[in-house]
């Protein structure tokens, strides 16, 4: 794995649906397939990027990480305007900063090897800290779902080591 490139991203407004969900009650497939079907609906995206985001209660979720701790999950798109939402969509405002970007290559099914790299040897051994804000996935023209070929950028906030 690479290292990531380190971004300063401006808040970004968002369409999209949510749901809370844990790893061990994965919710992931549902909320997509909801979201897939109606996205349409929003007018007024400002790329076909989708955004797979995660929103942690708190930074504790990693202290004491369990497959059982829930978070809330979106699935979204970004936009110029959050005034006119359609109906069954929420608005989710991204707050800028500063985060890590790692490229996973690859089906969903092998994001852990991507996660193990970040959390388990770039994160411990870089200058920076989690920080608590929302993680994201983006999603652009090279996403395929499941297969192989498959790339997304995944985003984690961060914030310089004291």
């Amino acid at each position: 794995m690479t290292q990531p490139r380190i971004e300063i991203i401006p808040k970004k407004s968002l369409i999209g649906k949510s749901i809370r969900m844990s790893l061990a009650n994965n919710k992931t497939r549902e909320l997509w397939r909801s979201f897939m079907v109606e996205k349409d609906a929003i007018k007024n995206p400002t790329s076909k990027d989708l955004f797979s985001i995660q929103v942690y209660d708190d930074l504790l979720y990693f202290k004491n990480f369990s497959a059982q701790t829930e978070f809330t999950k979106w699935a979204a798109i970004a936009v110029d305007s959050i005034e006119n939402i359609p109906n069954g969509f929420e608005s989710f405002t991204l707050e800028g900063g500063l985060y890590a970007i790692f490229l996973h290559k690859g089906p969903a099914n092998e994001f852990q090897r991507t996660f193990q790299f970040i959390f388990g040897q770039w994160l411990p051994n870089s200058e920076y800290a989690i920080d608590d804000r929302p993680h994201f996935e983006l999603l652009g023209a090279k996403y395929k779902n499941n297969d192989p070929t498959s790339e997304e950028e995944v985003w984690i906030p961060i914030k310089k080591k004291y």
